[in-house]
């Protein structure tokens, strides 16, 4: 299947979703995070969600790694599909951007180089490991400067397409879990 027929297809099926069963999913997909060998790691990136969106709300999972004295990285987005990433702490002010993303204002910057795990953000995603985001690049260029090592982690509150994804090109990088509501998906 096309990347914009998923999108279309995604978007659909995420509006389609109340508030209520959005947080409860959210917690059920965190809790399911625990299941999975990334607890020694040190830097975490993961995304802030778009409340419009119905994105999965990362807040429970800040809070988890918050909880486990990991450090978190936040992203904001400096120019086209470029992002800079910063640790999340007490004193982070948070601006919404234009496209409705909350994002550090400032702060103490992260280089790609230390991330040990990103929870990227995705609409839909195939059984390689393979996700369709929004299509502006922004996650494939970040995690193309991240170490080969990084973990890369997919939250969603659908399960794997079984068709491919027929339009994967050379700077898309795959997931290598991808965690939802009813199951792991290791790649």
């Amino acid at each position: 299947m096309l990347k914009r027929e998923l999108r279309k297809k995604y978007k659909k099926l995420r509006a389609e979703i109340s508030p209520t069963k959005a947080s409860d999913l959210s917690l059920i997909l965190v809790n399911t995070l625990l299941q999975i060998p990334i607890w020694d790691f040190f830097y975490f990136h993961t995304f802030l969600s778009i409340e419009e969106k119905n994105e999965v709300d990362t807040l429970p999972l800040i809070t988890l790694l918050q909880g486990k004295d990991k450090n978190v990285v936040v992203p904001k987005v400096i120019g086209e599909n470029t992002m800079e990433n910063y640790l999340l702490t007490d004193n982070t002010s948070l601006k919404l951007s234009d496209w409705g993303v909350p994002e550090p204002v400032d702060g103490i910057e992260v280089p790609e180089s230390k991330i040990d795990v990103v929870f990227v953000p995705l609409l839909a995603f195939d059984l390689q490991g393979n996700r369709v985001g929004y299509g502006k690049g922004f996650y494939d260029t970040f995690l193309n400067k991240c170490r080969k090592e990084t973990v890369k982690i997919g939250l969603s509150f659908f399960n794997a397409e079984d068709e491919p994804i027929s339009d994967v090109n050379e700077n898309d990088v795959t997931l290598d879990y991808c965690i939802t509501p009813e199951r792991i998906y290791e790649f």
